[in-house]
């Protein structure tokens, strides 16, 4: 059976879409970030989105930019720089709607949205202060008897996070859609990508998918054609977060991003000269491959 081309480009993938969208951003903190997306959406006009991500430059980036509503997160940090400084001044002006989970509930409510159930039970939250300051979240009581054979254990009840659209990067994809991580961790990519009506993929490099094997070992091979919509080949689209084993983070580079959140002067200076352009031009400044 011929492979199906989903081959696109950032561009059209950000026309698809729509003000007030929840989208999905694969990726941990400032690691194997989809950041060519992410500043594709950052040339738009859309607003009022929500945000779901273990947040990195994403939702900082997004957050400085105006175009987030609300954001969704179980943390947002640069991992080298431990707190992100532009969503950190959105927290502390009240100009974006936080929605602060568990990192394990986040996967939860993707994964209950992956599995198309409304829920999932989970421990996580009790005996915090979670329930009194988020009142949307229920508990649910087990149907089922307790260890000692009284009445169902209460839990949790972590709403399912159903996503418009969820943007993922990995080191390696075919034209089909189908993806591969040589890196440690997957992170929660996978549950992006099926919590979501559409995934869109980059990758550093669209091989056939018979070399797949060639980069790393089966379970490398996590992200299924059935689970993306398109795929865009762009090295260098993590930039400036890291996608080992191709490239680490550039953290003169981030520093420099940071740096921006002291003043409007200096972000208007750093949007004008790597933001205000295209893609290719944005790789050329920092010196990444396209």
């Amino acid at each position: 059976m011929a492979i199906p081309d989903k081959r696109t480009t950032e561009a059209e993938v950000v026309s698809r879409l729509r003000d007030g969208m929840t989208i999905g951003i694969g990726g941990w903190g400032s690691r194997r970030k989809p950041m060519s997306l992410v500043r594709e959406l950052l040339r738009s006009d859309l607003k009022d989105l929500t945000v779901v991500s273990y947040g990195g430059p994403d939702i900082g980036l997004l957050c400085r930019a105006g175009k987030v509503k609300r954001a969704v997160y179980g943390f947002v940090s640069l991992d080298s720089i431990p707190l992100e400084p532009h969503f950190r001044n959105a927290r502390q002006n009240g100009t974006v709607e936080a929605t602060e989970l568990d990192e394990g509930m986040l996967l939860l409510g993707l994964q209950a949205a992956a599995w198309r159930v409304p829920f999932l039970p989970c421990r996580a939250g009790m005996g915090t202060d979670l329930l009194r300051v988020m009142p949307q979240f229920e508990m649910v009581r087990s149907p089922y008897p307790g260890p000692d054979g009284g009445e169902g254990e209460e839990l949790v009840a972590v709403p399912a996070i159903e996503l418009d659209v969820a943007f993922i990067h990995m080191n390696r994809a075919d034209q089909g859609g189908n993806g591969q991580f040589l890196n440690q961790d997957l992170y929660m990519d996978d549950l992006m990508a099926m919590a979501a009506k559409e995934c869109f993929m980059s990758t550093e490099q669209i091989i056939p998918t018979e070399d797949f094997p060639k980069y790393g070992s089966f379970h490398t091979q996590r992200i299924s054609r059935l689970m993306t919509t398109g795929v865009i080949e762009r090295p260098g689209a993590a930039h400036f977060t890291e996608c080992p084993p191709d490239y680490a983070r550039d953290e003169a580079f981030q520093k420099e991003y940071a740096a921006t959140a002291k003043s409007d002067e200096a972000w208007d200076a750093f949007k004008a000269k790597y933001l205000d352009v295209t893609e290719d031009e944005y790789q050329k400044l920092v010196g990444v491959a396209s």
